[in-house]
This record gives C-alpha cells, structure tokens and sequence, in this order.
C-alpha cells in the first residue's frame, strides 16, 4: 500500500514544545518510526504550516489512504475540511493527545464528518493505528 502521512501547523516543533503532551522525539524521529513499522509499504510524509499548501497536496494525493494530523486547523479549518470532501481517497484524522482530555475549544474537529474515521491519544502509535486500518479494509 501507499500512505500520505500529512501533519498540520506547529507538528514540526514536535519534540521541542509541550513534550508532556506531545512527547520528545521530532516529527523525523516519530516518521522513520512509522517507516519501520511498514517496510513493505510506501510511506510519504508531508508537513505544512500553510493551510492552502495542505489542501493541494491532499488534492494531488496520489496513495491509497491519507493520515491526517491537521493539528489546531482540524478545529476551524473549513477549507481543508472541503479538501478532504473533493477527494476520493480516503482520510483517517489522527491526533497524538487526547483531545478531549484537554481544552474545550480542541473537542470540536471540523473534519471529521468527511473522514473515514479518527484516532486519537495513542501518541505517535495514533498514526500506525490509522495505517494499519487501511490494511483491514
């Protein structure tokens, strides 16, 4: 299988902020980790603190699923949110935290109704969780 790994605004401070939360490995780090885990799948990974650069390269997608950690745009982002819904392939959005756990204003994700489903708070496990569900299906 070929997976798109898309991380959002302030994942490539991974490893550098709010590590009780996020933990101490950089987003490389936690990359060549889920790598690993799939050595006979094509892994790309993408990051971007632009919002319009994450909704083209979901638009250009060309894998046969998508991991998507869109970060603090996964609550206000409409744009990407339509990204997702002009798609065919299908999004798992992904979240390292709980987010239910932590600020009121991190309960609601504007994407998830477009998605194929969402896992959160199993760290950089959330991502190979997502993976591995694309295998399942």
């Amino acid at each position: 299988m070929k997976f798109l790994f898309i991380n959002g605004v302030n994942l490539n401070m991974t490893g550098k902020r709010e590590k009780g939360v996020y933990g101490s490995q950089t987003l490389d780090e936690i990359n060549g980790e889920i790598a690993s885990h799939f050595p006979e799948d094509i892994c790309e990974f993408y990051q971007s603190n632009n919002e319009g650069d994450i909704c083209t390269k979901l638009h250009t997608a060309d894998c046969d699923g998508i991991i998507l950690n869109a970060g603090a745009f996964t609550h206000y982002s409409y744009a990407i949110r339509d990204a997702i819904a002009a798609i065919s392939v299908p999004v798992i959005e992904v979240h390292m935290s709980n987010v239910f756990k932590r600020e009121e204003f991190r309960h609601k994700s504007v994407i998830s109704e477009v998605c194929a489903g969402t896992i959160a708070g199993f760290g950089k496990n959330s991502y190979i969780l997502a993976a591995e569900s694309f295998k399942l299906s």
